[in-house]
């Protein structure tokens, strides 16, 4: 019975979101109502109440890591965007040819999604999109293809994805491995894709990118900016391998470092100047609402995970389907509308080392699908949550337009994959 309403409320949950323009409410609205419930049906079914407090406080402790970090990356943008930083390199793209522009873009998506992480990728990318194009149109075009390329891009790296990163430190995959294995199936998984809305965008121009009014002194502030995010964003990672404290810490340390900085280079101007530039200002601007949305996604998934419903799912999978591949596929799939961060830790559970050693290719083949399979919906990953807020993207404009492309690039990621095993 409990069971049935947790899954019943979840659906729902999951309905308003979809529909949110329909029903004119706000999809963190939904996503928050639907958190809170979860655990409410969960804590009043329950005998040991105290424990369920505890999990909750342990799911939020993980939750709070996502949203501080999401939180950091997009006022470290927001700081670049506000010092025309961006300008730097929008006047360094010189076509006009929208088709050039995809492909570049992608390209630069699924390499930087490796170096930094795909929510950092996603945030720097879309709001570099949205200084580029003028119509609606074309940039939420270009927002779907830049999610399933930071997708597919942090799919083959250990510091690209939460799902490869889980897989790394638990010793599921080793480093150097999974980037060999993993490389060539991730960029077909995004190549395809692009390559079909690049078609779309044949012939089509956009206008010339205006020259920057910058003044010299305004332009050193913004180059110094620039290098500066860029250089903290990329420190991040690094900051992980070295102390082995989660991401967020060192998104943290770099915020905190780009407001010292920020304050040193606007110190001698006037204080109305200077407010304009501030990281108060920028943590102003940024999109609060995602945050929330996100909050309660995840809220509602960790009670179900709580719940053992996700572990009871993966355990279902794999008593019928009876196949790693058939398991992986299935897993990708519902990474899409389940976060794949407690799918893939509920496989690390079921399936031990002992049944697949360390580089065992159904670990490759897990961090390849949940990696990728997200990209089918737009709530699917991070990177897209991030990504919808931004641009302010509707959840089935995204899933008519963009899921066909993405699930034609899963499927072709796999079947590299499982060539590259036969030869």
């Amino acid at each position: 019975m409990i069971t049935a309403l947790l899954i019943l409320v979840f659906i729902a949950g999951y309905v308003a979101i979809a529909f949110e323009h329909p029903l004119k409410i706000n999809k963190a609205a939904s996503a928050l109502i639907t958190g809170v419930l979860c655990w409410t049906i969960y804590i009043l079914h329950s005998n040991a109440v105290h424990t369920v407090s505890e999990e909750l406080l342990h799911h939020l402790g993980e939750i709070a890591s996502i949203l501080f970090f999401l939180l950091g990356a997009m006022t470290i943008v927001e700081l670049i965007d506000s010092h025309d930083g961006f300008d730097i390199i929008t006047q360094k793209i010189k076509t006009t040819s929208s088709q050039k522009l995809l492909l570049i873009i992608t390209a630069l998506t699924f390499f930087l999604s490796a170096l930094l992480d795909n929510l950092t990728t996603a945030i720097v990318m879309t709001s570099l999109c949205s200084k580029i194009l003028s119509k609606k149109e074309d940039r939420v075009w270009f927002a779907g293809m830049i999610v399933i390329a930071a997708n597919a891009g942090g799919a083959w790296s250990p510091l690209g994805d939460v799902t490869t990163t889980m897989l790394w430190i638990g010793g599921q995959i080793t480093a150097l491995n999974i980037i060999k294995q993993l490389l060539l199936p991730s960029l077909v998984a995004c190549i395809i894709p692009a390559l079909i809305v690049a078609y779309r965008f044949k012939g089509k121009t956009i206008t010339a990118i205006p020259e920057s009014v910058c003044t010299p002194k305004e332009k050193r502030d913004g180059r110094i900016i620039l290098f500066a995010g860029i250089g903290f964003l990329l420190f991040v990672p690094a900051f992980k391998t070295v102390t082995h404290l989660p991401p967020f810490m060192g998104m943290m340390l770099a915020l905190g470092l780009m407001w010292v900085l920020t304050t040193i280079i606007h110190q001698s101007k006037d204080h109305e100047t200077a407010e304009r530039f501030t990281v108060a200002r920028a943590l102003q601007k940024i999109d609060t609402p995602s945050i929330l949305f996100f909050l309660g996604i995840l809220l509602a998934v960790s009670a179900l995970q709580s719940f053992g419903l996700l572990k009871e799912l993966a355990g279902f999978l794999s008593s019928t389907l009876k196949n790693d591949y058939l398991i992986g596929i299935s897993l990708g799939l519902l990474s899409a509308i389940v976060d794949n961060v407690p799918l893939v830790a509920a496989s690390q559970g079921m399936f031990d080392l002992t049944t697949y050693p360390t580089d065992h290719p159904f670990w490759e083949f897990l961090a390849l699908t949940t990696g990728t399979g997200g990209s089918v919906v737009i709530i699917g990953t991070a990177a897209g949550v991030a990504v919808m807020g931004i641009e302010q993207i509707d959840f089935m404009w995204y899933l008519k337009k963009i899921g066909w492309l993405a699930l034609i690039g899963f499927a072709a990621g796999i079947g590299v994959f499982l060539l590259q095993l036969l030869l």
